[in-house]
């Protein structure tokens, strides 16, 4: 399979990921079209339709315009439409057409999505996307799995991906993303719980300083606080979903998630909070420690300031 067989990408879900994937691939002249529910919504279709324009991507009317004869279909919806995307798209493929997951879902729901897709005659392949997409865009690593993994690895290297191969069935792939997220996301789920501590007792230097001597490389005492809480505060809500398919995950493994269940609705709190108490960006970007003393002050009751971080 070469990369340059591949004249048409769809796009389902023109977000964030799919936003940035389909102007990567635009500029290095592949027609590149996508379908987003927004575009259903009169009141963000025309943002919509302005974003694909300028990253030259053609906006398609629905998922079967968008997937129809295209050689690559990248699903890059919400953990929570993932299979349902897969459902509505599958009747509208057909041999030689390749479907690539990068959804944040349970092995599960990958295979389920699996059986639709391959059902219809395509190739389903699954990719695991390792890290946050808009640092480094194209080049975010993505874990592949399925029969074809390894070919489509091959293809979207040769395009400036930055993919390898997990494994050759499904399932694979997501399993150590949603594992390594119960230690990622948890990890910030603590920070903010630990420094909210810290800050209402007064404790806040001594507890990064004792962190620091702990695990001396991490940057308890430098960015990493302010860098764990911003996630959260940015992109919380999509993290909480991604914990809610953790959870599952385990449970579909025989393991009680409490981990991974405590920290989606710690996700969620942080961002209900924040947005409750009116705190948004200021001028000097974030800072965590203004952030939190607008929900503890607002907690205890002593102000009624609303802040910006």
């Amino acid at each position: 399979m070469s990369a340059r067989a591949w004249k048409t990408i769809a796009i389902i879900g023109f977000g964030e990921a799919g936003g940035i994937l389909g102007a990567e691939l635009a500029k290095r002249g592949i027609a590149v079209r996508a379908y987003d529910l927004l575009l259903d919504d009169p009141a963000a279709r025309d943002a919509m339709r302005a974003k694909a324009k300028a990253a030259q991507v053609a906006a398609a009317a629905a998922h079967a315009a968008a997937a129809r004869g295209a050689d690559l279909v990248i699903s890059a919806v919400t953990a929570a439409s993932a299979v349902d995307v897969a459902k509505a798209v599958a009747p509208h493929l057909t041999r030689g057409q390749i479907y690539l997951d990068i959804n944040s879902v349970s092995p599960e729901a990958k295979r389920a999505s699996a059986r639709m897709v391959e059902g219809a005659g395509a190739d389903y392949v699954e990719a695991a996307v390792m890290a946050a997409v808009p640092p480094k865009r194209l080049k975010v690593p993505m874990l592949l799995g399925g029969p074809r993994a390894a070919a489509v690895s091959a293809a979207l290297n040769a395009m400036g991906f930055d993919t390898s191969v997990a494994a050759g069935r499904v399932g694979v792939a997501s399993a150590i993303k949603m594992c390594r997220s119960v230690m990622i996301k948890g990890l910030e789920a603590l920070t903010i719980e630990c420094l909210m501590g810290a800050r209402r007792y007064g404790a806040e230097k001594e507890v990064l300083a004792s962190l620091a001597g702990t695990f001396p490389s991490m940057g308890w005492d430098e960015d990493l606080p302010n860098y764990l809480i911003s996630r959260v505060a940015a992109h919380g809500r999509r993290r909480a979903a991604e914990m809610r398919e953790v959870a599952a995950t385990l449970r579909d493994g025989g393991i009680e998630p409490r981990m991974a269940s405590a920290t989606a609705a710690l996700h969620d709190w942080f961002v209900d909070a924040l947005a409750k108490y009116g705190v948004s960006e200021g001028a000097g970007g974030f800072n965590w420690q203004k952030a939190i003393d607008v929900v503890l002050e607002h907690k205890s009751g002593a102000s009624s300031r609303i802040g910006s971080f």
